[in-house]
C-alpha cells in the first residue's frame, strides 16, 4: 500500500467517504497536488463528501460577507461562475464558511472542482441563424440575401457573367435574380452599356446601391438584436442542478 493510499484510507469517515476538508489536509501534509488526491480516491472507489464551497454535502449553512463578495468579484466569469481554485484561494482570513455563504446568497456557481468531484454536464450546443427578406403585399420577393450577393458581385466585377462565375451560378440563373428584382420592385437596378468606351460594361444604378446599403444595415441590426436575445433566452448561466457529482 502506498503512502497516499494509507493517508486516504485513514482519513475516511464512518460512511466510508473522504471529506473535502480532509482531502485538502492530506494534500497540504504530503505536498501532493489536490488533483492527485482526488484521482487516487476515485481509484480506491472512495467518494468525496461535504464540499467546502457548498456544492454538495451537508455542511452548516455559510454566512454572507460583503468583504467576501468583493474578493470574489474579480474571478467571476460572464456566466456568474468561479473556479474552485479561485474561490478557495481568497478564503484566507475570512474562512470557507463565509465564502460558502456568499456564493449561495449571490447565486454564484463553482466549476472545475480541484478534486474532480463534479463536471458540467454537456448540453447540446445551440447556434442562431437568421434570414431576412423583404416582400410586397403579394408575397413577392423584393430583396433578400441571395439577391444582394448577386448585385454586389456585379458591382465588383462590372459583369453579369463574371458575377455568375464568382458565385458558382450559371448565367441564366444570375440574370433571373436581377430580372425578378426589377420586375417586383418596378425599378431598374442594373444597366449594361455596350461598346468600347469607358462606360462599357454592367453597372448598378444609384437605387440599387441604396437598396444594398439599407438591406445590409437592416440585416446587421436584426442579427445584433437576435443574438442578444438568443443569449438571454438560451445561454443563461447554469445552476447547481446542471452539475453532477
Amino acid at each position: 500500500m502506498s503512502e497516499i493510499d494509507s493517508f486516504i484510507l485513514h482519513a475516511v469517515n464512518t460512511d466510508g467517504k473522504l471529506t473535502c476538508a480532509n482531502a485538502y489536509k492530506i494534500s497540504a501534509k504530503t505536498k501532493i497536488p489536490i488533483g492527485k488526491i482526488g484521482a487516487k480516491a476515485k481509484e480506491l472507489d472512495i467518494r468525496i463528501s461535504e464540499c467546502g464551497l457548498g456544492q454538495f454535502g451537508k455542511l452548516p449553512k455559510g454566512e454572507y460577507s460583503k468583504k467576501a463578495e468583493e474578493r470574489l468579484k474579480p474571478f467571476i466569469n460572464e456566466q456568474n461562475k468561479i473556479t474552485c481554485k479561485h474561490a478557495r484561494s481568497i478564503a484566507g482570513g475570512i474562512g470557507l464558511k463565509v465564502i460558502r455563504g456568499t456564493l449561495e446568497v449571490k447565486n454564484i456557481d463553482v466549476n472545475y472542482c480541484e478534486l474532480g468531484c463534479f463536471k458540467e454536464k454537456k448540453r447540446t450546443r445551440l447556434y442562431l441563424k437568421t434570414k431576412t427578406w423583404i416582400e410586397n403585399e403579394k408575397k413577392e420577393l423584393l430583396f433578400g440575401k441571395g439577391k444582394t450577393e448577386v448585385l454586389i458581385e456585379i458591382q465588383k466585377t462590372g459583369s453579369i457573367s463574371q458575377a455568375a462565375v464568382n458565385l458558382e451560378m450559371n448565367y441564366k440563373k444570375t440574370w433571373s435574380h436581377i430580372k425578378l428584382l426589377q420586375t417586383n420592385l418596378k425599378d431598374i437596378l442594373v444597366q449594361t452599356t455596350q461598346g468600347g468606351g469607358e462606360d462599357r460594361g454592367t453597372k448598378l444604378t444609384p437605387l440599387a446601391d441604396e437598396y444594398i446599403d439599407k438591406y445590409k444595415q437592416l440585416q446587421t441590426d436584426i442579427e445584433e438584436f437576435a443574438n442578444q436575445r438568443f443569449k438571454e433566452l438560451f445561454l443563461k448561466p447554469r445552476n447547481k442542478r446542471d452539475f453532477k457529482n
